[in-house]
């Protein structure tokens, strides 16, 4: 079970848990310090010790250099959890030309899905309610640069997850695709230095990231049939997404906007 963004919260939680469980695990984190220390934490709690790949997601030639790493190493791979993800609190572009919580949520692990695709059996996203606040326009995936507002940014990546997991599942007899929604988690996602952020960090209602992974975890181990192909969950739960994350004509073209993105159209 590959999982990205696994060197904190949710991801380390998720991988900590597998781990435990028996699964082999692998962790892919872009800090190669902290990707060392997770896989020593992993280690520590389950006896197993799980393989580390780094890469950074604002940097799309390292998603296809992880992605021909992972090919290389792993005939099969059961599960790809797609965990890893950025909320900038300015407009920031990346290297490759686009704005930075766009290409990290969504860009990067649209790439990875469709490199591995023929070597997974399941694909797991972090998505998130806050697609509530999404604006996406696949003719202008950088959209937010403009006016730049966090909140929207971020939730237009989470849009962008819930559309991209229900085409696959249109578009691929296989791997079976799901997303899930994990919770408002207190982990080291958002940027210290923010007022906001300290506070919601410190929140009664913040979930731990052991409980944020659940339903992560969930996904990962039932059984297909009792999974539906392209379904948002919560809670272990399937949910409806609002409609601007459920219309499948949006999903189309968010879809080739995507591989025109990446450079696979």
């Amino acid at each position: 079970m590959v999982v990205t963004g696994a060197t904190s919260g949710i991801g380390l939680a998720a991988a900590t848990e597998l781990a435990r469980r028996g699964d082999e695990v692998v962790l892919v984190g872009r800090d190669p310090v902290r990707l060392a220390a997770a896989i020593d934490q992993v280690y520590d709690a389950s006896g197993l010790r799980p393989a580390g790949f780094r890469a950074d997601f604002a940097v799309l030639d390292d998603v296809r250099r992880l992605a021909g790493e992972l090919r290389a190493a792993y005939d099969r791979i059961d599960v790809l959890a797609n965990n890893a993800g950025a909320a900038s609190l300015q407009p920031v572009t990346t290297v490759d030309g686009f704005e930075l919580t766009m290409q990290a949520n969504h860009l990067a692990p649209f790439l990875l899905n469709v490199l591995l695709r023929d070597r997974l059996d399941r694909i797991v996203t972090t998505a998130s309610g806050a697609h509530r606040w999404g604006a996406l326009d696949p003719d202008d995936l950088s959209a937010s640069l403009r006016d730049y507002r966090p909140a929207r940014a971020y939730g237009t990546s989470k849009q962008a997850n819930i559309l991209i997991t229900a085409e696959a599942a249109r578009r691929w007899p296989a791997p079976l695709a799901v997303s899930y929604h994990p919770g408002m988690v207190r982990t080291r996602f958002a940027n210290e230095s923010s007022l906001v952020a300290f506070w919601m960090k410190r929140a009664w209602f913040m979930r731990t990231p052991a409980k944020g992974a659940e339903t992560l975890v969930w996904l990962t181990h039932l059984a297909p049939e009792a999974l539906t192909n392209g379904g948002y969950y919560a809670d272990r739960e399937l949910r409806e997404p609002l409609p601007r994350a459920a219309d499948p004509v949006l999903a189309a073209r968010l879809w080739q906007a995507s591989e025109r993105a990446v450079g696979l159209g």
